[in-house]
């Protein structure tokens, strides 16, 4: 008889699916492996496990991708107390871990989610900006929003709410508060020179029309003015934080 998952085995393989897209979840994907040596489970069952989530999703259900059909009571029990609150996700996820008692080498094998260091302030919130930089920029698939561009080094996860305004608990590490920016669109949007819209389209600002005449403003922002962003495969920009933006940081530019 098939040894039953339990609930911590369950939270572990739910963080991992926040952290890998769907196309990725399969038998040879080493993270997947990692965390079935960690379980003492075999890629296939945990790949598995991840899939029956993928039933709940409806972000991948409206892209036409459905998850595994079959799936026990306790799937959706995870999901319903930790798919609207990633922080707590995090927070169990990361206890979960340290209550396997990991060797160090298991653990650096182990990098889809942060372990430990909670007892300093900074290494907490380092560890949380890790965390929403990752999975903003794999829910984006590690490409620009607004121009596609795909070079890691150029891009940031950038807060639709700003960190600095957003309640620590439900917003600064939940990735409906992010979106995938390159530097420079990044620090237009942190400045209010640009935002998005609640129909996810690019919206510029006066200041930035000043500039209309400088074939580079032309070239980097007047062509996307009005166009849709192109949207994560997961995790959605909230239409909240959004509106948000549009109003407190963007509008004061107008």
């Amino acid at each position: 008889m098939a040894r039953q998952w339990t609930k911590e085995e369950e939270i572990l393989a739910f963080a991992l699916y926040c952290k890998v897209s769907f196309g990725k979840i399969h038998t040879h994907n080493d993270l997947i492996r990692s965390l079935a040596s960690i379980l003492n489970r075999t890629p296939a069952s945990v790949a598995m496990k991840m899939c029956n989530f993928a039933r709940f999703d409806t972000s991948l259900q409206s892209r036409g991708i459905a998850g595994l059909k079959n799936g026990s009571r306790l799937d959706k029990e995870v999901w319903d107390e930790f798919s609207s609150n990633l922080e707590l996700l995090e927070i169990k996820s990361k206890e979960v871990l340290q209550s396997f008692n990991l060797q160090e080498d298991s653990s650096d094998k182990w990098s889809a989610l942060p372990v430990g260091g909670e007892s300093e302030r900074v290494v907490h919130i380092r560890q949380n900006q890790s965390f929403f930089r990752q999975t903003v920029l794999l829910s984006y698939e590690n490409a620009c929003c607004i121009t596609g561009i795909a070079v890691p080094a150029l891009l940031n996860a950038s807060h639709i709410k700003p960190w600095r305004d957003s309640d620590p608990l439900t917003e600064r590490t939940n990735p409906q508060n992010g979106l995938c920016l390159n530097a420079l669109h990044d620090r237009a949007f942190d400045r209010g020179l640009i935002t998005i819209d609640q129909d996810y389209r690019i919206v510029l600002s006066k200041q930035i029309k000043e500039f209309y005449p400088t074939d580079a403003v032309r070239e980097y922002f007047f062509r996307y003015e009005g166009s849709r962003i192109r949207l994560p495969y997961r995790f959605h920009p909230s239409k909240e934080f959004l509106a948000y933006h549009n109003v407190n940081i963007f509008e004061r530019n107008l």
